[in-house]
């Protein structure tokens, strides 16, 4: 079911295109089987690799013996990383984290040290898969195993097992300096007002702690890519990614090549979540193809992409808030300690900033720390780190809310900020959501339901994440049967050709099945950003409307040209050129596109944008639960999710990106979490022990769609992927709390957990 609130939904629709709901341009080749996916490429020649990963968290690596495997029947080559050069240069931007080119590098093959179970050693090339397979097993690794480091509280120690022994922390917080190693790889603080003052005043207090497991994205295809380093120098990779221009960049940084020497080439892509942007198997795979001559692919096992790819980070956190009799919050502090894997880089600062956007805090103090643990090195993952810092915010606020007897979306509504309240940063918001959002939940019939029996419990959470603009850059053609054809960079998830195509459609007064998108190389369109961020539909979209609306411009002259008139007095709308000096004159957009040729030729367009008028989304979410106090087992009965999405321009895809975060978060709360043993193995690297929610394990989503325009995009529009995804793992917590009576403040809540947590209520 689902509900659209917001204005202009009492009259005519403000759009032709906008709001309706065409069929997607890519379904028939998906359904079918005809699209190609990054495993699916074949060539002439196609030799076939596999990579040898280290079967310790935490090694030495004092000599690697390649000889066996070279001698092997079928073995074209052999790398280690000794054939990847000192990668050097700038931190890179990978959308939704920095990339660093040094550690990128040592991610892709180990070099002195190996840092987790499942870090790549070297990699074979072979005629077949199976030799590959077989020959990576004749090489002789001689390791001096260490201690691994597996808990984020234990790595933060002073006399912990340091996996940089040259890392220092790198600091801006006053009186923070530190002038040894350690496993803190960055601190970051935000702070305003007066924290300690703000706790005086305050009638009511939580403080607790609160910890999160790493999960994985869930994505079904695995990592591939294939390569081929041609004797021209020129270097080709096909490979299923979010991002081949960030592709593009990892490389030429790893191996020291001109970007201009590579092409990138997005193939479909079965899931990404953000864990499809780092390389992993790009430089891999073009070294081969160097050595050898002959274009090489890698693909991961299932193993190997829970083991050899990042997963969202584990944390332990604190949160203190408290409030006054009235409700009113008086002071926030939260402590953020995020794994970061083996090399630095989590999210830790989105946490920060992310986790209290929900609430207008005059006195805050956020301490955030990035920390190296023998772990894959993590990479994003929808709104990566918003859901974790929003789960110890949301908890405590839900207990504060309790605590002082007030309905838990009546106090949030209490502390929602609006435009032009600061944010933590000192940055004042825009136009936002965050009340429409909560009057939207509280009018909901789920919210106004009676929970009924025992053993049950409600729980609600907001959630917020900042979006992204970015660069993007978008080509129109006109053919001559009056057809558009329609280029980006941007590859497509979750249905972005649809709704790319919509707004030029839109723009030109056409309809959608008249637009026909398609995704280009990075040789075929100029330099666009990651589709991650939530930013595709925004940025790639302005950059379409740019485009198209340079095409009207120009379809607006010809057709000026033939009637021998200025531009100016030729009118344009729905479809139709009219002359406004002669109003007989009309001719449609498709009967002018076949006079173009005859006119000086067809016409084509291209755009690009940067946009600052980034919309930021807020979203609830209601979860209503059933536990079985004697299994613990906990049964999501009901959930719903209310989302500001600006203007839903496709609205299919809206409620499914809503309802899909909704989904993964709730897993996330219950069933999902990277389980190591001591000695830093994952135990559960398959899908059949790393259990993913299913539909046997879900209510119906209820979805209520918010439209409160953005004004910086010509359509209101606003990014909708990322925040679904943040409220769910607190409302799901909460729901259990209520349920039994006894907090839940560690993820994911398993069977066990809620056993322990009745059992302790018991003894107290």
């Amino acid at each position: 079911m689902t509900t659209t609130v917001g204005k202009g939904k009492t009259g005519p629709a403000k759009y032709k295109v906008i709001g309706t709901r065409p069929i997607r341009p890519d379904g028939l080749d998906k359904v079918t089987g005809r699209a190609k996916y990054g495993a699916d490429v074949q060539m002439g020649g196609l030799l076939h690799g596999a990579i040898l990963r280290s079967p310790h968290a935490h090694a030495r690596i004092k000599k690697i013996d390649t000889s066996k495997a070279e001698a092997f029947e079928g073995v074209k080559a052999v790398v280690t990383a000794n054939d990847i050069p000192s990668a050097s240069g700038q931190p890179i931007n990978l959308g939704e984290t920095m990339g660093n080119p040094q550690t990128l590098a040592e991610n892709v093959l180990a070099k002195s040290k190996a840092l987790y179970k499942g870090h790549a050693i070297a990699a074979v090339a072979a005629t077949s898969p199976h030799i590959a397979e077989a020959a990576v097993k004749l090489i002789n690794v001689d390791y001096e195993v260490l201690p691994a480091v597996l808990d984020v509280r234990e790595a933060m120690k002073e006399d912990a097992t340091l996996l940089h022994e040259g890392q220092m922390t790198a600091s801006r917080v006053e009186g923070d300096s530190k002038l040894k190693p350690s496993n803190i790889a960055a601190h970051s603080q935000f702070k305003g007002g007066d924290i300690d003052a703000g706790f005086k005043e305050a009638d009511v207090v939580v403080e607790r702690e609160y910890t999160t497991k790493p999960v994985h994205q869930g994505y079904i295809e695995p990592h591939n890519s294939t390569a081929w380093w041609a004797p021209d120098g020129n270097l080709t990779i096909w490979k299923s990614t979010q991002g081949p221009f960030v592709v593009r960049a990892q490389v030429a940084a790893i191996l020291g090549i001109p970007a201009s020497t590579i092409k990138v080439v997005p193939m479909e892509i079965g899931g990404g979540f953000g864990g499809k942007i780092t390389t992993y198997l790009d430089p891999v795979a073009a070294l081969l193809s160097k050595k050898t001559g002959y274009p090489v692919k890698l693909v991961m096992s299932r193993k190997e992409v829970f083991e050899g790819s990042g997963p969202a980070s584990g944390t332990f956190m604190r949160a203190k808030i408290g409030a006054n009799k009235d409700g009113r919050i008086t002071a926030l502090q939260a402590y953020y300690a995020f794994e970061a894997g083996a090399f630095s880089g989590s999210s830790v600062g989105a946490a920060a900033m992310c986790a209290p956007a929900p609430y207008n805090v005059e006195n805050f103090q956020i301490d955030g720390y990035d920390v190296v643990v023998n772990k894959p090195k993590v990479a994003a993952y929808r709104a990566p780190g918003a859901p974790q810092g929003a789960f110890a915010i949301e908890s405590a606020i839900d207990e504060l809310a309790d605590k002082l007897g007030m309905d838990p979306l009546e106090f949030r509504r209490k502390n929602a900020p609006k435009e032009g309240d600061r944010q933590i940063t000192g940055i004042p918001f825009p136009v936002i959501g965050c009340i429409e959002v909560e009057e939207a939940i509280k009018a909901t019939d789920h919210y106004k339901s009676l929970l009924g029996g025992p053993n049950r419990g409600r729980g609600v959470a907001m959630g917020y994440w900042f979006n992204a603009g970015m660069q993007s850059s978008a080509t129109v053609n006109v053919t001559s049967d009056g057809g558009v054809s329609l280029i980006t960079g941007s590859v497509d998830i979750g249905g972005s050709r649809a709704s790319l195509a919509m707004q030029a459609a839109e723009v030109l007064g056409l309809k959608a099945e008249d637009i026909h998108p398609s995704v280009a190389d990075t040789d075929g369109i100029g330099y666009t950003g990651v589709t991650g961020g939530s930013r595709t539909t925004f940025s790639t979209g302005i950059a379409v409307i740019n485009a198209a609306e340079d095409i009207n411009l120009q379809m607006v002259q010809r057709a000026a040209k033939i009637w021998e008139t200025q531009p100016e007095e030729v009118e344009y709308a729905d479809g139709v050129f009219t002359s406004m000096k002669n109003p007989q004159d009309k001719i449609t957009f498709k009967e002018l596109a076949g006079k173009l040729p005859g006119t000086g030729g067809l016409v084509t367009a291209s755009a690009t944008s940067d946009p600052k008028g980034v919309g930021p989304a807020y979203a609830g979410v209601i979860v209503d639960v059933e536990v079985d106090p004697e299994t613990g087992k906990v049964d999501v009965t009901r959930a719903t999710i209310v989302q500001d999405v600006g203007t839903a321009a496709h609205p299919s895809y809206v409620e499914g990106q809503m309802q899909g975060g909704l989904v993964q978060g709730i897993g996330w709360a219950l069933n999902e979490e990277y389980f190591f043993s001591k000695d830093g193995a994952m135990q559960n690297s398959s899908f059949l022990d790393y259990r993913i929610p299913t539909s046997l394990d879900l209510p119906m989503i209820e979805v209520v769609v918010v439209e409160v325009p953005n004004p910086g995009h010509p359509f209101g529009l606003r990014g909708v992927g990322e925040v679904g995804i943040v409220p769910p793992l607190s409302a799901v917590a909460n729901a259990v709390s209520h349920a039994i009576g006894v907090r839940m403040p560690n993820l994911p809540i398993t069977p066990a957990s809620v056993i322990e947590a009745i059992e302790s209520k018991t003894k107290s």
